[in-house]
């Protein structure tokens, strides 16, 4: 039996069953559920949900939001399942233990607002694979990469709709470029850097389905406040306070 931790996100009072020796979530789910704008009554997709932080937490930041978040690992969508129940949401998120690259299988095309991923940052090959699968797999592009997560998005929006990604900044290129391959045009770019002072390593993409060219830059996001603390900034804290 695979040891878990119950964990409390401070967010809306949300708590979190995660694996002990597994796949954790980190702070990027948080940040890309805070950069993502969904109307009233919004319907929504998230790629790869792992145990489905980023559901819960949109769920709580958005009350009219219906959800589905799909994730190819089954004890990891097993343990999603068991979150969204744990935190009594069941009537607004459903998980599907599930492939996207299956996806045109799963739901009706042009059907969701909002399709949001935090994917795998690595190609095959590169970086240190964590031994453990259900971190490889939520690090490494071992089972789809942009162009799988991009069709997926471009298979379940409707026209108008958006796209929000959180990925290496070293890695810009390639997702703008994935994105115009699905007629998904960015419209909302946001840097995020540990600190001032640091280079920018991970971002924020926002895309719309048949948009019109246009990309706005947003201000940096600085995760760390200035020194050589691990202190959140005021920005980051304000996320957990909502």
């Amino acid at each position: 039996m695979v040891k878990e931790t119950l964990d409390n996100l401070a967010i809306g009072g949300l708590q979190l069953l995660q694996a002990a020796q597994g796949y954790r979530y980190s702070l990027d789910p948080i940040l890309l559920a805070n950069f993502v704008v969904l109307r009233s009554g919004a319907q929504v997709v998230d790629l790869g949900t792992g145990c489905g932080i980023i559901p819960l937490v949109l769920a709580r930041l958005n009350e009219n939001s219906s959800l589905i978040g799909i994730e190819r690992q089954g004890l990891l969508a097993e343990r999603a399942v068991r979150n969204v129940e744990l935190n009594g949401l069941s009537d607004r998120i459903t998980i599907l233990s599930e492939d996207i690259r299956q996806i045109e299988e799963l739901l009706p095309t042009k059907s969701v607002d909002v399709v949001i991923s935090n994917p795998p940052y690595r190609r095959p090959g590169t970086g240190h694979v964590a031994s453990n699968d259900e971190r490889a797999a939520a690090r490494h592009e071992l089972a789809g990469g942009l162009n799988e997560f991009t069709a997926a998005a471009k298979w379940l929006l409707k026209n108008g709709g958006s796209f929000a990604v959180i990925y290496l900044a070293e890695r810009l290129p390639e997702l703008m470029a994935a994105m115009d391959g699905a007629g998904i045009e960015p419209k909302r770019l946001r840097m995020i850097h540990s600190r001032r002072g640091d280079a920018a390593k991970l971002l924020m993409l926002e895309g719309r389905k048949g948009g019109r060219p246009g990309l706005v830059v947003e201000e940096p996001l600085f995760v760390y406040r200035e020194g050589t603390g691990r202190d959140y900034s005021d920005e980051v804290l304000a996320m957990y306070n909502k």
